[in-house]
């Protein structure tokens, strides 16, 4: 029997909690039923993202990815570093937070395997990237496609809006990443700083590597498409189970499932709401203020980066959002950046974290949380400060 941990308890705590804020009225009964409408697609899309993440890494796709960026760095890991801040914010830009932290963080784990390399570094470059480089699209992020109906600008206009945040999110961020964890695992390599390129790597079954390839291929036009990403990942999971089915019964197993994780994102909604229908609203309208200009923008920027690291972003945006003016574009893109680049100091702050920490639990990476929240807290605080600065000068 699988010994229960620490965030095992936490999840079970969580849902707990919120059921019981339904079963004795803290949560009306119709207030719980919308939040189950809106976070029942984000739960389908969750289950079905990470059982796709685990056969397309069964079918070897990551492996072969991971020896192609391995060599092209040319066994140099600076050069590689900034491969893999390209491609975890390219990522995250044009195909969403989600999918870097479903398909980037094993190819990150597979790197640091195939190079001997330590994972976290590049672990915590797709975890990092994958909410700080969320910025510059509708679809980059979930809160972004939520906000769309409130800032009613199109795509081009958005980004052009975005896109000085973005680039000094991203630009802090690789900062604190060959700070916090890149140079030090440089140095203690015992290979002098280098590494061997990793021979070419075949997969077993070249038909699985090809129809998981094509489905990451489809999962990725999806999620820019305008079609409901829950649908796209369903699908695509439907197809390459099928396949798995027929050439590899014994990869479909029940652990595949995140059970863990879909308690406790259901126990966090329910509970979070439950606070909001309580005091939070009230609370982040004193929080914001009144004001507008520089310092509403600031305060809001501020205010959803602490309280997306307290409660998680998507439901912190849902209930900051209720509270501003319609019509007050600064200040809800200062939230934005809030909760899209401050969820980096505790694991439960956006959906994206808990994709990547669940990755690396499943591999066996120990995560050192004290660093875990250091680090997080003083990227956060910087990613978001030069952000909000770069959107008030050119807003």
């Amino acid at each position: 029997m699988r010994r229960i941990g620490g965030l095992d308890a936490v999840a079970a705590g969580l849902f707990a909690l919120g059921v019981l804020c339904v079963l004795t009225g803290a949560l009306p009964w119709a207030d719980a039923a919308e939040t189950m409408r809106r976070t029942l697609p984000i739960l389908l899309f969750l289950a079905t993202v990470i059982v796709l993440a685990e056969l397309v890494a069964e079918a070897e796709v990551f492996d072969v990815l991971a020896d192609r960026m391995a060599v092209l760095a040319g066994g140099r890991p600076a050069a590689l570093f900034a491969l893999c801040v390209l491609l975890a914010s390219v990522t995250t830009i044009t195909l969403n937070l989600d999918t870097t932290a479903v398909l980037l963080t094993p190819v990150m784990l597979a790197v640091a395997r195939r190079t001997g390399l330590s994972p976290l570094p590049l672990a915590m470059t797709a975890l990092w990237l994958a909410n700080t480089a969320s910025l510059l699209l509708p679809v980059s992020n979930l809160t972004n496609l939520l906000a769309a109906d409130r800032v009613a600008l199109s795509a081009p206009r958005f980004a052009a809006l975005m896109i000085g945040p973005q680039l000094a999110a991203i630009t802090v961020t690789a900062a604190c990443l060959w700070a916090g964890y890149w140079r030090g695992a440089i140095h203690a390599n015992a290979t002098g700083g280098r590494y061997r390129s990793p021979p070419g790597h075949r997969p077993r079954d070249p038909v699985l590597f090809r129809l998981a390839l094509a489905t990451c291929a489809v999962f990725a036009a999806g999620a820019v498409s305008g079609v409901g990403v829950a649908w796209v990942s369903s699908g695509c999971v439907a197809v390459l189970a099928g396949a798995f089915l027929v050439r590899r019964r014994t990869a479909l197993r029940v652990r595949l499932l995140p059970w863990r994780l879909l308690v406790l994102v259901t126990g966090l909604f329910l509970t979070v709401q439950t606070i909001a229908a309580n005091g939070l609203g009230e609370i982040l309208r004193a929080l914001l203020g009144d004001g507008s200009g520089p310092a509403g923008v600031i305060r809001a920027a501020a205010t959803g980066a602490v309280a997306a690291n307290l409660f998680n972003n998507l439901p912190v945006y849902l209930a900051a959002e209720r509270v501003l003016p319609a019509g007050d574009l600064d200040r809800l893109l200062g939230l934005l950046i809030g909760v899209n680049a401050g969820p980096l100091a505790l694991p439960w702050a956006s959906l994206a974290t808990l994709i990547c920490l669940g990755h690396l639990r499943r591999h066996g990476v120990r995560v050192p949380w004290a660093r875990f929240v250091l680090t997080g807290a003083v990227t956060a605080t910087l990613a978001v400060t030069a952000a909000t600065g770069a959107f008030l000068l050119v807003r």
